[in-house]
Parts: C-alpha cells; structure tokens; sequence
C-alpha cells in the first residue's frame, strides 16, 4: 500500500514514517507543507494521503483545504486527516462530497498504532474513519437540521460507531446489545433520515453526513 506523508512537525513526520515502513506500506514522499503535498500526490498517485490540518505557510487549514483539493482531483487517493484540531468549517464539506475513502483522527486519542493503521488501511481500501470527538462537532454543528433530532440516544450512539466504520458486529460489542437489535437501530435510523436502499450511495455513511453539511 503506497502512502503520502503531509505533516510539518518533522519528529511527527519521520515517525508516520518509520512506523509505516516498518508495517509494509510504502511511502512515496513524506513533506512539510500543503503544495509540496499536493505535487507529491499527483506525481505518485498514492492509494492514500496522511495529512496534518494546519501546516505552513499560515498553519491555519493548508492541509484541510489541499485534502479537498486532492478528492477532486485525485478521487482514488484516500484521504486521512490526522491531527490535533477539529476543523468544521471544511471538514463537513471534505466528507459529504464523497463520504468514502476519508477518515478523520485526533493525535492524541490515538493510543493503539494497530489502531491507526487499522484505519489508514481502512480509508485506503475505500471505507471511513473517523474519531468519535470529531464525529460529535460535527453532529452539534447541524443539530437543528431534519430528521437528526428525530433520533432517540441510543440510535445516536449507533451512528456514531457506525461512523467510526464500526461492522454491526463491532457496534453490538461496544454497546453490549445484540446484532440483532444494532440492526434494528440502523433501520430506524435510515428510515427517520429518510434514506431509502441505493446501489450507488453508502447509506451507513450518508447517514452521518447527510444533514451534518447542511
């Protein structure tokens, strides 16, 4: 698996690095800032892109808006987001344009590399990922749209792990329910978010960011 680097702290960099080499991935370029990842990207065509929010020249959202960049021109480049800050502003547009192949994870609530490239591998492959934190700002960000306030707590805490990319089964296990009655849940929620059975849209997903862009 062939992967980018984008994250200016260089101890941060190398590190992504080593830990990634040492796992199998490929990295085909690790940088400091948002337009030599950019380059990067389209020279190599990586399967996914890790990318840190805030870089040089202003360390405000460079590598937020360069991963927006990188989704329209480069759909089959997963895109992971990983840093220390919750974005909205744009976070809610780098998902709801395409909610695949994307995650979002905070520095520090990543504990477990298994974790991360559980989740690189994840976002890589094509799937989501995304940090329960991250999830909740952007759910509080659209809080009054249709069909969200609808849902009872515990349907909410099925979409959250169900964003997090969560199997059914994974969900039943966190919440110490049955598969069953996570199926259940997910059927509730489809159908209060109004979203009917599609060939072409990944309903577990759309159900997190459908009303969250609004």
């Amino acid at each position: 698996m062939r992967v980018v680097i984008a994250e200016d702290a260089a101890m941060m960099r190398e590190g992504l690095v080593r830990l990634l080499t040492d796992r199998g991935f490929e990295v085909c370029a690790a940088v400091a800032d948002a337009e030599k990842l950019r380059s990067a990207v389209a020279a190599s065509v990586p399967d996914v892109a890790v990318v840190d929010i805030r870089m040089p020249p202003a360390h405000t959202d460079e590598g937020l808006r360069a991963a927006i960049d990188i989704r329209r021109d480069h759909p089959g480049v997963g895109v992971l987001l990983f840093s220390q800050y919750v974005e909205t502003r744009y976070a809610t547009r780098l998902l709801a344009d395409r909610p695949t192949g994307v995650g979002y994870l905070l520095k520090d609530r990543v504990a477990d590399v298994a974790d991360f490239v559980d989740a690189l591998t994840r976002v890589a492959s094509g799937g989501t990922a995304l940090d329960p934190e991250v999830v909740g700002h952007l759910m509080r960000s659209g809080r009054d749209t249709t069909g969200m306030a609808t849902l009872t707590p515990r349907e909410r805490s099925v979409l959250s792990l169900m964003a997090e990319g969560r199997s059914n089964a994974g969900i039943a296990a966190a919440l110490a329910i049955t598969p069953g009655v996570v199926e259940k849940h997910v059927a509730g929620i489809f159908m209060k978010l109004d979203l009917p059975p599609s060939d072409t849209d990944n309903r577990r997903v759309l159900a997190v960011l459908r009303h969250i862009a609004g």
